[in-house]
């Protein structure tokens, strides 16, 4: 994209946060090898609430969750430019271990992905992982119970955890993420693969879950943005220049958001008529 073109691309408004934020991301270009994925996006995450990230398909909400993390690192053309600070520490920086980033901002994927392994050693995964050097058992026992799963596979905790139910499924994999007590939890699209039961009792636990964490979720269903999150982001798509680069459109509380929003395109999409 050229100087001139950039200028004229659409930005967001700016959202100033009530409290205090535990990530500033300002993802200024976010590229898949020569595709820009994302750009001029500046996202931060409040402490304590849930913030959700919602737009079409394409609109790059989901490169800019996991860039949170450097979860993208893994992707071999992925590139970046900008910051997230996490507590002021730009988590990008040259001597920063992105393994060492994943134990502070966990994650939970879009498909429920239990480890082949007993319940009890998918918890238990991470904390070995990090040699942990406390009461395993107890540490286990707690992350089942923050994931409301405990009191249903406490009697079965050798048996796989592919023996589960999706949506206990999920639970473990948000057990396992919690386990070992990171800072923030980012969910992607947790409840996409589950029924409409499963995604209460999972969104009910995400309540729960932000009395302790800070959380940030990429979901496509709105009505489930209007029931957990607290603050939303709006991620539209820009195919002025002849492709297709996600952009923060509007970023504000939950209820704005959704009963007063202020760019017309965030109009279209609450109402259903974006096209």
């Amino acid at each position: 994209m050229s100087a001139t073109a950039e200028a004229m691309a659409p930005r967001a408004a700016a959202f100033t946060p009530v409290g205090p934020t535990v990530i500033d991301c300002q993802l200024q270009k976010v590229f898949y090898g020569d595709f820009l994925a994302v750009r001029n996006s500046n996202v931060p995450i409040e402490k304590g609430k849930i913030t959700g990230f919602i737009g079409p398909s394409g609109c790059g909400k989901s490169t800019v969750l996991r860039s949170l993390n450097r979860m993208n690192d893994l992707i071999p053309i992925f590139r970046f430019e900008g910051h997230v600070k996490y507590h002021g520490q730009d988590v990008y920086g040259k001597n920063v271990d992105p393994v060492v980033v994943r134990r502070y901002i966990g994650m939970v994927f879009q498909q429920p992905n239990p480890f082949s392994m007993s319940i009890y050693d998918n918890v238990a995964f991470g904390l070995r992982l990090n040699r942990y050097k406390g009461n395993l058992e107890e540490r286990v026992q707690k992350a089942l119970e923050r994931a409301a799963l405990w009191k249903e596979v406490k009697d079965k905790l050798n048996k796989s955890g592919l023996s589960l139910s999706g949506g206990q499924q999920q639970r473990l994999c948000i057990a396992r993420a919690i386990a070992t007590e990171p800072d923030v939890l980012l969910m992607d699209e947790p409840c996409s693969a589950l029924d409409p039961i499963a995604t209460r009792q999972v969104e009910q636990l995400m309540l729960e879950l932000k009395e302790s964490y800070t959380v940030a979720l990429v979901t496509h269903n709105m009505q489930q943005a209007t029931r957990v999150a607290d603050t939303t982001a709006f991620f539209g798509v820009d195919i002025s220049q002849g492709g297709r680069t996600g952009y923060l459109v509007e970023m504000d509380e939950t209820r704005r958001i959704f009963e007063d929003p202020q760019e017309d395109l965030t109009k279209q999409y609450v109402s259903g008529e974006f096209s």
